[in-house]
């Protein structure tokens, strides 16, 4: 291979290397298409227009769907999951995995990886811009300090996304409380179906339903005023406990639950 020759392929490397690598959170543009954006919880959110036949099989998708849409984050869990549920409501796109990894860079909780698919890749990029640009607002219910966190999720209407993460029944209200260290969350979900007329739908422990996190996990229903005022309650009693134990927990960003 004569020099110019060498000079131009390690030229075009450098390049790919260079664009694979920029980052948006730098400022820098990213020039991949399957790139689609990133959001609070070291969220990032990717495309695939048709994906590998092998990976297709893996992964489990219906034939007549060759598009996903997928985001992957370090912190959050319940968030990414609430803002999908936002995704599928308004866009031709159906949920086919929700995994929760043990991650919270090192914290007591969980990070999220979501695949949606599609037949048109139009479809799977609206869903993962949607759930990018809740996943902010969703984060405005967790309140965290260097002991733990607390989460607080309320939806008037659950869709899809809650009924594959959390078997939340469709169309009816739905709320998520999370408590950690896992003693504060029991006392949170305690308050809560102590406080108003609701029905618990799943609990998970660090042993039972999570990543081994150190977090409970409650999710309850029923009447839309009945499950917000839970959710209310637990929060009140969830961040004296957090704050008694580590000092102030401030709002991730601004909370929703009022």
């Amino acid at each position: 291979m004569n020099e110019e020759l060498l000079e131009r392929v390690l030229s075009e490397a450098q390049k790919r290397v260079n664009n694979q690598t920029e980052s948006t959170n730098e400022g820098k543009a990213v020039h991949l298409t399957e790139f689609v954006g990133t959001a609070m919880g070291d969220t990032i959110g990717m495309v695939i227009a048709n994906i590998d036949s092998q990976l297709h099989e893996h992964i489990g998708l219906d034939p007549k769907y060759r598009s996903i849409g997928f985001l992957s984050a370090r912190t959050g869990g319940a968030p990414h999951v609430m803002s999908a549920d936002e995704a599928v409501k308004a866009t031709n796109t159906e949920i086919v995995k929700i995994e929760m990894a043990r991650d919270t860079k090192g914290g007591a909780g969980h990070g999220a990886t979501i695949i949606f698919a599609a037949e048109d890749v139009s479809d799977a990029r609206r869903a993962v811009e949607i759930t990018l640009s809740a996943v902010e607002k969703n984060f405005g219910n967790i309140y965290s300090n260097e002991a733990g966190h607390i989460e607080l999720h309320y939806t008037a209407r659950a869709s899809q996304a809650l009924e594959f993460g959390f078997n939340a029944p469709v169309g009816k209200s739905f709320g998520i409380i999370v408590g950690a260290p896992a003693a504060i969350g029991l006392l949170m979900a305690d308050t809560a179906v102590k406080t108003a007329n609701v029905e618990i739908v799943t609990y998970a422990s660090p042993n039972e339903g999570t990543a081994r996190s150190n977090e409970i996990i409650v999710t309850i229903t029923g009447d839309s005023g009945a499950v917000k005022q839970s959710l209310i309650s637990a929060q009140e009693v969830g961040l004296a406990s957090l704050e008694a134990l580590g000092g102030t927990a401030p709002s991730s960003s601004t909370p929703t639950l009022v």
